[in-house]
């Protein structure tokens, strides 16, 4: 255990070099690093200059009242111009920006040229509506181009987008039209999803109802793509065809103030009133930018692809703006990986010759559980780049990737990050890091990440505390929508007196100083005295070769103050487990970490409770492990997964040691 309280029990001897063809035509060099520290403002003024400005800026960053931020101050650009309009310029028109894949297998390419025309008509026809600079729309559509048009289109005009991720539902929806005041909404009659076709319209329509009167918004803008009948009210509905498609593709933008609002994104699992986090023009683009380049190793001749929705920071980051500012091409994909079969990404991986492919644990340890066949039907040479986001990858989980999808040769960045942060902060970069399974590594260049204790001193290494971040950088938030005191309260009061921002995280320092991250320091479980962090305990049941996926939360003990209790999902090759398997993980945990870790009891289950965007919520499985009613499941992607484990909950304890 560490003078701190946090555990330090995973070991980790697995390290990977950068392949030394890659290291050696790498964007970026170990020297970065040096560079960044001796001049960290000069570094990220040279990160900004990659963006076309109207006007330069003249200070790089004003800290006079900290924790609210200015950086780039006094210059001016347009992010859509950035992202779009510059590459045709250049002679790029013709290079493909995106491949779509729709779910059902219809394709479609958008060359830089035709994203440009598309970009510059919504524009017009977004303004034909009314709307102005400073205004807000809320966008709510599944993944197809007009999502990523949308939120151009909303960026060229000085609009300030809320994406809201389709799986959502109509109190969702209606809670963040109302706080941010949208005056437009931008949505899609439906999109596809495992097979058939999934409403969005009626949503809309209902969240509009539930705000009556007070509803801000005076137009629903609407694209055809499932040609399912919708309620239409002719006052205030606008077919996107009709409107859209007739504009001109000629748009004369505005260059805004560098810290011009570009976007707010809601935090998803919020109770009570909605917290919006704000996100600004040119700090934003030019972390997401650089870090694209810079962490994925991008070159012109790279086909990208982020498995993610636009309706997450993952999205917005690393779809729509930091791989469009740099000119790239990516894959663009509306379905989910086993329709019509499991192997549907990497077919689309082989087709589309995909070489840096950004996707989330969850999602790899799922395809683990299908077994390693499936990705071996398909050619996966092309990659050569490999990326995690949404939480720390399980070692086993990393390796598992690294050999079946990225031949065994492909270096993996893991990448921490947060909807506040806006772009990646902690990450191996490719061509540079000798990567651990498992772990962050590093702060990015010109990024200062440190682990502290209660006192905010910062802890040595192999040992534990508090992730923070000790001096601002230019992607980060700018607050909490309309509500200063909260954004305050909630990032900037944990270390007052340091004055360092506060992820809510709990980390480690190995031997060496690389960061582990340990998930949300709610996910800490006191046992005996003894602080475990259910990160560890889940990375120690995956590296069973039976697992494909763990999940554990804390459980009030009148014995221990609280117990770890596991729910599992084997291998496909492990059958379907009995009491015999659930003495051999639970001890296996005892083996891995020590006999304070060992689950009370380990419960074998066909899923976990996922929301659609792949996080599980573990406050239903605390609900379940403490036998009480399980709370709001209705932002899950299977709501019945919750039901079965409860059914299944009785007998799943195993004998007291």
């Amino acid at each position: 255990m560490s003078e701190h309280g946090i555990s330090n029990l995973s070991r980790e001897d697995r390290v990977f070099e950068p392949p030394a063809e890659l290291a050696a035509q790498a964007n970026v060099t170990a020297d970065v690093y040096d560079r960044a520290a001796q001049d960290r403002l000069g570094f990220w003024a040279d990160a900004a200059r990659r963006l076309t400005w109207g006007t330069d800026f003249d200070e790089v960053l004003d800290w006079s009242s900290p924790p609210f931020a200015q950086w780039f101050v006094g210059g001016k650009l347009n992010v859509a111009y950035n992202c779009v309009d510059r590459h045709v310029e250049a002679g790029h028109g013709d290079k493909v920006a995106i491949h779509f894949v729709g779910e059902p297998g219809d394709t479609r390419d958008l060359t830089y040229a035709e994203l440009k025309d598309e970009v510059s008509k919504a524009a017009n026809a977004i303004e034909e509506l009314g709307v102005e600079s400073g205004d807000r729309i809320a966008i709510y559509m599944p993944m197809i181009p007009e999502a990523v048009i949308a939120m151009l289109a909303s960026a060229r005009v000085g609009a300030v987008h809320t994406v809201v991720f389709g799986g959502f539902s109509s109190d969702a929806l209606a809670s963040r039209v109302e706080d941010c005041e949208a005056k437009l909404v931008i949505t899609a009659d439906g999109g596809y999803r495992r097979g058939k076709p999934s409403s969005l319209k009626p949503a809309v329509d209902e969240a509009l109802a539930k705000l009556g009167d007070a509803s801000p918004v005076e137009n629903v803008l609407v694209v055809r793509r499932t040609g399912e009948d919708v309620p239409w009210n002719g006052d205030v509905d606008v077919w996107w065809h009709e409107v859209v498609d007739e504009s001109s593709t000629d748009h004369r933008f505005t260059e805004f103030d560098s810290e011009h609002p570009l976007f707010v994104m809601y935090t998803s699992g919020t109770t009570g009133k909605p917290k919006g986090i704000l996100h600004t023009s040119a700090g934003y683009l030019t972390q997401a930018a650089y870090t694209f380049w810079a962490t994925f190793d991008h070159k012109d001749d790279d086909v990208y692809w982020c498995t993610a929705d636009v309706g997450w920071i993952t999205g917005h980051s690393y779809i729509t703006y930091g791989p469009t500012a740099n000119g790239a091409t990516q894959v663009l994909y509306e379905g989910t990986p086993d329709t019509p079969h499991k192997g549907r990404w990497w077919e689309i991986i082989a087709d589309k010759k995909v070489s840096l492919f950004y996707t989330a644990p969850t999602a790899i340890r799922t395809c683990m559980k299908w077994g390693e066949q499936i990705p071996a039907e398909h050619d996966l040479s092309s990659l050569r780049v490999l990326g995690t986001v949404g939480e720390s990858i399980n070692p086993e989980a990393y390796v598992w990737y690294r050999e079946n999808i990225g031949g065994g040769s492909a270096p993996i960045v893991d990448t921490w990050w947060q909807t506040e942060t806006g772009a990646h902060m902690i990450t191996p970069l490719p061509g540079v890091t000798a990567a651990k399974p498992g772990s962050a590594m590093t702060a990015f260049p010109g990024v200062t990440a440190e682990v502290v204790d209660d006192a905010g001193t910062p802890v040595g290494n192999g040992e534990g505390g508090y992730l923070v971040i000790t001096e601002p950088w230019p992607s980060m938030l700018r607050t909490i929508w309309g509500d200063d005191d909260r954004y305050v309260e909630t990032y900037w009061s944990r270390f007052k007196a340091q004055g360092y921002y506060f992820a809510g995280d709990g980390a480690k320092k190995d031997d060496d100083g690389a960061i582990w991250l340990l998930g949300r320091v709610d996910d800490v479980m006191n046992v005996s005295g003894h602080r475990l962090s259910t990160t560890e305990i889940e990375s120690a049941l995956v590296s069973h070769p039976k697992v494909a996926e763990a999940a554990v939360v804390g459980a009030a003990d009148e014995t221990t103050g609280q117990a770890v209790c596991a729910f599992v999902i084997l291998r496909e090759s492990a059958g379907d487990g009995g009491e015999d398997v659930v003495a051999e993980l639970r001890n296996h945990v005892g083996k891995e970490i020590g006999p304070i870790a060992k689950p009370r009891q380990v419960m074998v289950v066909p899923e976990l409770p996922k929301t659609r965007s792949g996080k599980i919520m573990r406050r239903l499985l605390r609900d379940v492990a403490e036998n009480r009613e399980v709370g709001d499941a209705t932002t899950l992607a299977d709501s019945s997964v919750v039901d079965l484990i409860t059914a299944g909950m009785s007998g799943a304890k195993a004998d007291e040691d």
